[in-house]
């Protein structure tokens, strides 16, 4: 009875349009309600809730997001679009290409794969519409380099997980690199075989004293990456307190450097900031009491039992994940599914052998596929509003893109050192 309510409820009030919070709130609520009858104390649910965001680490997420909104809004996508332009338009692809390397550029500043579709998306397909590639392949191209952005640090939904998982913050961002870059080399190929089919243009090649100019004009926002993982790997400061200075830096850059930054743009700024942060932190806060009632109803336990009945072998579990979270992608926003999950995914990973840490970046690789997928896919619709094309169009034309991705997320998943190494050697074991 228990369990049809916690997983009943949930999905009634998802489908019915309820914010994932209050849907997470509610259904754990009468789950305890049945469990407990009229001994819940309500001051337990609230303390369960303030202890889900009582943790230093979360200030990480407000100052990523304040980072990332800055640079969007000082003029850096243009000069970072310009600097990759130069440095790989002359590739087959021309143009994809620089999709590609403007989006990994941009992923050391903006945490969030939608803060990607949203600020260089509009430079990116207006672009390649004007020299004439077709609209399906650049929404298509646009779209899928996203998906790095919150696999190389910094990360908002890594941070999460962190919280979530107990696992460190720091070792998870520098964990995304590896993962990060073999996500953008591996679309880079599938440009170029499909570049060579469509017969794409190509940029004339840059001098050596026009990449010379674009680099010094990209250079200063360029550091922001070099700032939080240096910072981090040599201990003088803490992730979150990376995240500040990140913030701090590009506030710096776009009203004082480049001074394209106006009070209006700043207020507007730090009112959505307020606003994201609030809505991720009161999705944590629910989050946690939701986990906490799945814990006490034992769940987690009957998802142990269900797995590990198939088999114990770490390989054959993570595929078993895989298959279960490409679905969930289709149907729940990141922070939701990570919110919901973690707690109940937790104890299985601790069972059969899996490293926390690993299968981290798995399931925030796999869960970026999702933004790509109808029906909700978030990425889908920035690109519809964006282009005018329909999210269903969008999708199709990104099908291709799916086989670099999936490759990556194939690659990670077989060979966890690929994922640890770097962390191994930054923090050791």
């Amino acid at each position: 009875m228990k369990f049809a309510a916690f997983i009943g409820i949930l999905v009634i009030l998802f489908m019915i349009g309820m914010p994932v919070a209050f849907s997470m709130g509610i259904s754990g609520f009468v789950t305890l309600k049945l469990m407990w009858g009229e001994t819940v104390n309500i001051g337990i649910v609230a303390q369960r809730m303030l202890y889900g965001v009582n943790n230093f680490i979360i200030l990480a997420i407000p100052f990523f997001l304040l980072a990332g909104k800055l640079m969007n809004t000082g003029g850096v996508t243009q000069r970072i679009f310009h600097f990759a332009n130069l440095l790989v338009g002359h590739m087959k692809g021309g143009l994809g290409q620089v999709n590609i390397i403007a989006s990994m550029i941009f992923a050391g500043m903006s945490g969030l794969a939608a803060a990607d579709t949203a600020g260089l998306g509009m430079v990116e397909l207006k672009a390649m519409h004007d020299a004439g590639y077709d609209s399906d392949f650049s929404c298509a191209i646009t779209g899928a380099s996203s998906t790095i952005g919150p696999i190389i640090p910094p990360s908002v939904p890594l941070v999460i997980y962190g919280i979530l998982a107990n696992v460190s913050i720091g070792k998870l961002l520098i964990a995304g690199i590896v993962p990060g870059f073999l996500v953008g080399i591996a679309l880079m190929i599938m440009v170029t075989i499909y570049a060579g089919k469509k017969g794409y243009p190509q940029n004339p090649r840059a001098t050596l004293g026009e990449l010379w100019t674009a680099f010094k004009l990209a250079a200063a926002p360029m550091m922001t990456p070099v700032i939080l993982i240096g910072g981090i790997l040599t201990g003088i400061f803490t992730p979150t307190e990376a995240a500040a200075i990140c913030a701090l830096y590009a506030f710096v850059l776009g009203c004082f450097v480049y001074r394209e930054i106006s009070l209006t743009d700043l207020w507007k700024i730090l009112k959505e900031t307020a606003h994201e942060t609030a809505t991720i932190t009161f999705i944590i806060s629910c989050a946690m009491f939701y986990g906490w009632v799945m814990i006490r109803s034992r769940m987690p336990i009957v998802l142990l039992e269900l797995v590990t009945g198939i088999s114990t072998n770490p390989i054959v579990v993570l595929f078993i994940l895989n298959a279960f979270l490409l679905i969930i992608g289709c149907f729940m926003e990141t922070i939701a599914a990570l919110s919901i999950l973690v707690p109940i995914i937790l104890p299985l990973l601790l069972k059969v052998g899996i490293d926390p840490l690993h299968f981290g970046m798995v399931m925030v690789l796999n869960l970026m596929l999702g933004l790509l997928t109808p029906p909700f896919g978030i990425n889908l619709f920035i690109l519809s509003k964006i282009s005018g094309l329909s999210s269903l169009r969008i999708a199709r034309a990104t099908l291709p893109f799916f086989i670099p991705l999936l490759a990556v997320l194939l690659l990670i998943t077989l060979f966890p050192s690929i994922v640890t190494f770097l962390p191994a050697l930054a923090f050791g074991k």
